[in-house]
């Protein structure tokens, strides 16, 4: 993998680049839907590639692993074969997963032990055996094993936690290292920052993140609660630590306002199931702000539900008919709404990306920051 910049923005850390991968390149700043059992959830690959016109991926080793299973993938090929998408896939690394069945799992300096959300079965996830699966799904960019803290957390837990979390990495690093992967294509892995809130603690774990020299780094523990300032004051402490030659990844965040101010901190990958999730309860991300298409008001407004955005479903369909569609419970709904909010995330990052290239970002990003937040 490599990474080139193409531009920096004057009034910001804000910055334009190009990922390359063995299944092409990546522009960035670049958000990356989440296909967590290896589908954008309602959205057909044709859709993601010509509609949304995504750029990358995402899929997750816990859900994967567990269905369909690791055999079936290696049957098929890897995760592209068996999806059928043929652009970049990260796959993260099931970190996030054990941090949200704290009901359920065991943390030990081995690894952690869980039970499956499917049949209760027990289940154990090393940093060796993360970096096996996740070279079996085939995605060009991993994700090392770490410790995602909850918000709040003290700093005692917190700081053993992310020490631990180094170990682990320095444990994926060497087993990667030894291995190779298995479908005939480059595969690169990326580090997690963590360390909560707490400011020295970030700091010793970007210093030891960077000193590992991958491809890429990744900032992990943050979209978990904390307030959107705290984020972002962890965000920029990282990013001016981590290297500028190399791609930084904000892991779950966020809304349209939180990838902006992230982008404008220095940071170029973005992930979030906030645009699809939120699309099947009627909450639509639009140029002019935010809609819930339940309410009433909407009833009657057969204008398209974004005029200016584009594409073929925000145009085409009317706000009342999307209305309908949700309150009589069909599935085209979530379909129609999943493909707009993502063709507006992708639309967003791009539209950031211009901004940068042509040295207005900083201006354009605080008019959108506020217009973007407005419930219509």
């Amino acid at each position: 993998m490599q990474f080139s910049l193409v531009a920096k923005d004057i009034q910001s850390k804000a910055r334009a680049g190009v990922v390359q991968t063995a299944h092409g390149a990546i522009e960035t700043p670049i958000f990356m839907p989440v296909g967590t059992a290896g589908t954008v959830k309602a959205v057909h690959q044709r859709e993601l590639k010509e509609d949304i016109k995504a750029e990358i991926i995402l899929g997750n080793t816990y859900h994967l692993y567990l269905r369909p299973g690791l055999n079936i993938l290696e049957q098929a090929g890897g995760l592209h074969k068996f999806n059928g998408w043929d652009r970049p896939i990260l796959t993260d690394s099931g970190g996030y997963q054990v941090f949200s069945l704290a009901g359920t799992r065991k943390i030990k300096e081995e690894g952690v032990k869980f039970k499956s959300h499917i049949d209760g079965s027990t289940l154990n996830f090393t940093p060796e055996n993360v970096m096996d699966t996740q070279r079996t799904i085939g995605a060009d960019i991993i994700m090392a094993f770490d410790e995602c803290t909850p918000y709040p957390c003290d700093y005692t837990y917190a700081k053993n936690s992310m020490e631990r979390t180094h170990r682990w990495l320095q444990r994926c690093v060497d087993r990667f290292d030894s291995t190779e992967p298995k479908y005939g294509y480059d595969q690169t892995l990326f580090p997690i920052v963590q360390g909560s809130t707490y400011k020295d603690l970030r700091v010793q774990s970007a210093e030891t993140i960077a000193s590992f020299g991958r491809e890429g780094n990744a900032i992990g523990g943050l979209s978990v609660g904390e307030p959107a300032e705290m984020m972002y004051e962890m965000t920029e402490i990282v990013c001016d630590i981590l290297p500028a030659d190399k791609p930084r990844y904000l892991m779950g965040v966020g809304t349209p306002a939180n990838i902006l101010e992230n982008i404008a901190l220095g940071v170029d990958m973005f992930d979030c199931v906030l645009p699809t999730r939120n699309a099947r309860n009627g909450m639509l991300f639009t140029t002019q702000g935010v809609i819930n298409i339940r309410n009433q008001k909407w009833a009657t407004d057969h204008s398209p539900i974004d005029a200016e955005l584009g594409g073929y479903v925000s145009t085409f369909y009317s706000k009342a008919y999307l209305r309908h569609l949700i309150h009589s419970g069909e599935y085209l709904a979530g379909q129609i709404a999943s493909v707009h909010n993502l063709t507006f995330y992708l639309w967003l990052v791009k539209q950031a990306r211009q901004h940068i290239i042509a040295g207005t970002f900083r201006d354009w990003k605080d008019v959108m920051v506020k217009k973007l937040m407005v419930r219509l």
